[in-house]
């Protein structure tokens, strides 16, 4: 059984420990800064999702898939219940967790994401990942060229590069599965999450100018979701935690009473 790969920070603490997980094309560095803001006061775990970061590589990318992996890396570090937190992709994974196992769940809190199926809106992405030829390119500044020929915001080609580094062959590579990643797009963007109740308490995070979660998406959510409350974060998009980390971490010490 493969565990996914995290850092930890207050491990020695006490409390009820707080899961995250970052989004597709993301890894666990992503989330650095909050973690060490609130490993003082909980155990955090950061955790890269299978086929990302440094976590195992496989063929299988479902909801399911990703679910399973969050309760087999509890067990093997022997937490029995854990506030639970996701981003994007990583939203779906809680979410489809959170319904699978609420036993293992205190709080759950979803970033800027809801239960629905998304139409596909990656594919610029996936095709401009796709194009550099790792065979023929010698620095992040020549990947960097090739994924601006695809991708006009500067920042997703950093938040992309990041994923950047030396293989064994002392070739450049992404840290990520593109091909599963690819190939199982639809099964994980494009489908929503099975229908399945979670009564605990729940905190839907939405960033002011992202159109991820809609006021039309309120019903959706409590039907899964009974007691979701949905927060905006000002002066956000989807990136809510990169773009507005201040008012982030307030409403997260909040819901979590950490204040």
């Amino acid at each position: 059984m493969e565990i996914l790969h995290s850092k930890i920070f207050g491990e020695n603490l006490s409390s009820t420990p707080l899961l995250v997980f970052h989004g597709l094309f993301g890894m666990l560095d992503n989330w650095g800064s909050f973690g060490k803001d609130l490993g003082d006061q909980l155990p955090v775990h950061l955790i890269d999702l299978r086929n990302h970061g440094r976590s195992f590589h496989s063929e299988g990318m479902s909801h399911d898939d990703l679910a399973d992996d969050i309760a087999h890396y509890m067990s093997h570090y022997g937490i029995e219940k854990a506030h639970i937190l996701g981003h994007s992709l990583g939203g779906k994974a809680v979410m489809q967790f959170a319904i699978r196992y609420p036993e293992k769940v205190d709080k759950l809190i979803v970033v800027d994401i809801s239960p629905k199926a998304y139409p596909p809106h990656h594919q610029g992405i996936v095709k401009a990942l796709e194009t550099v030829d790792f065979t023929t390119v010698n620095s992040r500044n020549e990947v960097e060229a090739v994924l601006t020929q695809y991708i006009p915001e500067k920042s997703t080609i950093q938040f992309l590069a990041k994923n950047l580094y030396w293989d064994d062959d002392k070739k450049l590579n992404w840290r990520f599965n593109l091909k599963t990643l690819a190939e199982k797009y639809t099964e994980f963007v494009s489908n929503a999450i099975k229908f399945g109740v979670f009564e605990g308490e729940t905190l839907f995070i939405s960033g002011e100018k992202s159109n991820y979660i809609l006021p039309q998406d309120e019903f959706g959510i409590k039907q899964q979701f009974p007691k979701a409350k949905i927060v905006t974060v000002k002066n956000a998009g989807h990136w809510v935690q990169a773009e507005n980390p201040v008012d982030f971490a307030i409403v997260v010490r909040q819901f979590l009473n950490l204040n």
